[in-house]
Parts: C-alpha cells; sequence; structure tokens
C-alpha cells in the first residue's frame, strides 16, 4: 500500500482543552521517564479523543520510539506481552498504563511481516516513525498524540475535525485495513454506539463487504472482543448492528440460524434483546456482570430449539436439556472459544431452568442456596419478559425469596469477578491484541 508522510497540524493548550489534571499521574510518569532518557513519547488514543469529548478516559497509552526491550529496562515494574506486536504494560497496583513502539509501514514486502492469504497481519513486529505509527492506527479519531513536554496536540489525520463531527472515519483504505485485522470492524460498531458517531460511508460499506473475514480472526481473541462489545453499556444497539452488518452470522452462526427460520425465532429475538438491555442497565447501576451470564444468553436459542426437538422425539426433559447445551457449546467452539470455567457456569443457568419449576418439599429453599440461583433466576425473568409463558413461576420465585432473604446464595463460595473496564491483565505472552 502506497502511503504519503503525513504532517502534523499542531495545536497549543489553549486550543485543545486537553488537561493534565484530566490524565492519570502515572501516565505522565511514564512519559517523563520516557523523555529523560531520551527517548521522545506522547500520550494516544482514545484517552485524548474522551478528553475532548468531555469524557473521563479510563485507560492511558503511551507511543514512544523506545523498542519494548528498552522499555521494559527502564521499569521495573513491567511486562512484555503479544505475539503479533510486542508491547510493554508497565503496573501501577491496578492500574496498567502500556506502552507500545511506533509501528512502522505494513508493507506486504517487509521481511518482519507475515500475512495470511487474505492479508490479515500474523506478526507485525517492525517498527518506525512517529508519522509512520500514525498510519497504522484505525481510526482519524483514535490518532492523536499529547506531548506533556510542550502540553500540544499533534493532529496528522483531521482527527480532531472528525471528533467535533462525530465521524468515525478509517486512516487508509478500509478495503487494506479491515482484512489486515478483523477486529478492526468490531471496533467500528463500538465506537460507534459507545461515542455515538457515525460511521463514514466507504468504511461502513466495506463491513458489509468483508464481513466474512471476521471468521479468520483466532477463535480465543474473539471470545475477549465479543465480551469488550456487549460489558460497553450498548450491547443491545451494538448486537443490532452486527446482525444489520452481517456479522453476527460469522460470529454466532448456529444462532444466526435460528434466529433466522425457527418458528420460535420472535420469542429468541426478544429474549436476546432483553438480556442484553438488563446487562447494559446493569453496567449503568456499576452491578457486577459475568461473561458466563452473557453467553447464555447469545446461546439460549439454539439450546432451547435442540432442547425442544429432543423432547418432541421422546427424549426425557433434563437429560434432553443437558445433551442440547452441549451441542450447543461445541457447535460455537469454532467460532469463538469459550474457556471451560465460563461453559460449566452457562450449563448450570440453563439446567437450572428445570430445577426452578421444582416448588414442592425442601427443594425451593435448597436451591435458593446455589451460588447459581440469582444468575438463574434473572435468566428465568428473561424468558418470561420476552414473552414465554412459564405460569408466573417468576412472580412465583420472587415471592418465595421475599420470604427468605436469609437464604439466598448463602451456600455460594467466592464472588464472581466482574469484567472491569480498566484492562485486563494478560498472562506473559498470551495477552489478545489490542486494535490499533
Amino acid at each position: 500500500m502506497t502511503q504519503t508522510t503525513p504532517t502534523a497540524r499542531i495545536i497549543p493548550r489553549d486550543q485543545h482543552g486537553v488537561s493534565r489534571k484530566l490524565i492519570s499521574e502515572n501516565a505522565l510518569k511514564v512519559i517523563h521517564r520516557l523523555n529523560e532518557k531520551g527517548y521522545s513519547a506522547f500520550l494516544v488514543g482514545g484517552s485524548i479523543r474522551d478528553i475532548m469529548l468531555g469524557e473521563q478516559p479510563k485507560d492511558f497509552d503511551v507511543s514512544t520510539d523506545a523498542h519494548p526491550e528498552e522499555v521494559h529496562r527502564l521499569f521495573r515494574n513491567s511486562r512484555m506481552i503479544g505475539r503479533r506486536f510486542k508491547i510493554v504494560h508497565i503496573l501501577f497496583g491496578r492500574e496498567i498504563i502500556e506502552v507500545a513502539t511506533f509501528r512502522g509501514p505494513a508493507a506486504k514486502e517487509h521481511k518482519e511481516h507475515k500475512r495470511s492469504e487474505e492479508g490479515m497481519l500474523l506478526r507485525d513486529n517492525n517498527y518506525g516513525t512517529l508519522e509512520d505509527d500514525v498510519m497504522r492506527r484505525d481510526f482519524t479519531s483514535n490518532a492523536l498524540y499529547y506531548s506533556p513536554k510542550d502540553f500540544c496536540v499533534y493532529d496528522f489525520v483531521g482527527g480532531v475535525e472528525d471528533i467535533q463531527a462525530k465521524t468515525l472515519r478509517m486512516i487508509g483504505e478500509p478495503e487494506v485495513r479491515y482484512p489486515e485485522d478483523p477486529v478492526r470492524m468490531l471496533r467500528a460498531l463500538r465506537f460507534k454506539s459507545k461515542l455515538g458517531f457515525s460511521i463514514e460511508s466507504g468504511a461502513a460499506q466495506a463491513i458489509h463487504e468483508h464481513s466474512q473475514l471476521i471468521e479468520n480472526v483466532a477463535a480465543a481473541r474473539l471470545f475477549d472482543e465479543i465480551i469488550k462489545l456487549f460489558v460497553s453499556g450498548y450491547g443491545d444497539q451494538i448486537f443490532t448492528d452486527l446482525i444489520a452488518y452481517g456479522l453476527f452470522t460469522h460470529l454466532f452462526p448456529a444462532v444466526s440460524h435460528t434466529l433466522d427460520s425457527d418458528e420460535r425465532k420472535t420469542f429468541y429475538l426478544k429474549f436476546i434483546r432483553a438480556g442484553l438491555q438488563n446487562t447494559d442497565k446493569r453496567i449503568r447501576q456499576d452491578k457486577p456482570i459475568t461473561p458466563a451470564f452473557l453467553y447464555a444468553v447469545l446461546l439460549w436459542p439454539e439450546v432451547d430449539r435442540i432442547w425442544r426437538n429432543k423432547v418432541a422425539q421422546g427424549a426425557s426433559d433434563f437429560p434432553a436439556l443437558q445433551e442440547a447445551a452441549h451441542i450447543a457449546v461445541q457447535q460455537q467452539l469454532p467460532s469463538i472459544t469459550i474457556p471451560k470455567r465460563f461453559s460449566l457456569m452457562m450449563k448450570e443457568i440453563w439446567e437450572f431452568q428445570i430445577r426452578l419449576t421444582r416448588t414442592r418439599g425442601k427443594a425451593p429453599k435448597q436451591l435458593l442456596t446455589h451460588k447459581r440461583f440469582r444468575a438463574a433466576y434473572d435468566f428465568l425473568l428473561l424468558r418470561e419478559r420476552a414473552g414465554e409463558d412459564l405460569n408466573e413461576l417468576g412472580q412465583w420465585w420472587t415471592q418465595f425469596q421475599a420470604q427468605h432473604p436469609e437464604l439466598v446464595g448463602s451456600a455460594k463460595d467466592k464472588p464472581e469477578r466482574k469484567p472491569v473496564s480498566n484492562r485486563r491483565r494478560p498472562r506473559r505472552g498470551k495477552g489478545p491484541k489490542k486494535g490499533d
């Protein structure tokens, strides 16, 4: 791909509104140390964009001409991660400052690049200049650089204007940039909903044309990317866009087929939307969520379809549901890897849908103490909210909990971990590639 060297528009302190008070002190310390040792370093990307939009950033990324090994040597509290492109995570308690070296041009002939037949970058460890790095970023609004040395914002690609116009514009040709890393299509939809931006027409059309390339992304990486989409607080809108842009069918092929063809497809759509709306609400209220519940909601149409078919063929209720759960998860794994600790929780939530029909004798009190009760109960309410007639079972359990509040979840061991918005610490060398 031929590209011209961009020229920076340097925006002084009194014209951009980016205040050091809104920037992590740890990020500023990292930049200062790099500058002190003779390296060039900038705060870059989403944090600058968010400040300009009047938001408080949660993550702060640094871009520098220092190589990863050099950064790692400067900071004892750091670790190098990544395969496609090595980066350094500098740890300050729970906060992680991500430091990446300026990337060089993604020319196909470069010896450090390895691509798939579809053009996807499989290895990308060559380094370049600041100007090169600008052209390797995905969208103009994510390509702003801030220097604490002179308090200026450096804009090479019209990012400030696009932020003001609320337009998501790809840097370079979408027909080239999406195949390089198809996850950029998911990022486009996430930013569209999160920021309230419109996607520039060429970049939007290219998602329709290249949606099938998402199948080339490693299934393990897609697990994390899907979680990012649906814990953004805009999961319902993103679900609509995934279907509209043709991505959902490649991410969840079996579920997509059921949503298109099953006689209960209207109910299934309402159910997924109810689940995502509930998740969006919980995120706004800062309540805990778990990936297992999200994936249990997303795969339920296929589980329910298989379960009903097996029961109609004469299978007993509980074994039929267990087999349906196993089949649905196995069908999904080639597209998106679901870690076993989550798939086991999903199956418990599904199996509880039968257990919750036991409302006589000692069973109700025993179920009430189970660590999965609350998630299974919420799941049951979603089914009713979507229009399924369960003989007011949800109301029965609501009243029963009110009568025995001391029992709810009393047997659970450790609380479920809440996916946090701050970057998770990946295992050394195993972390998912952060989007450009």
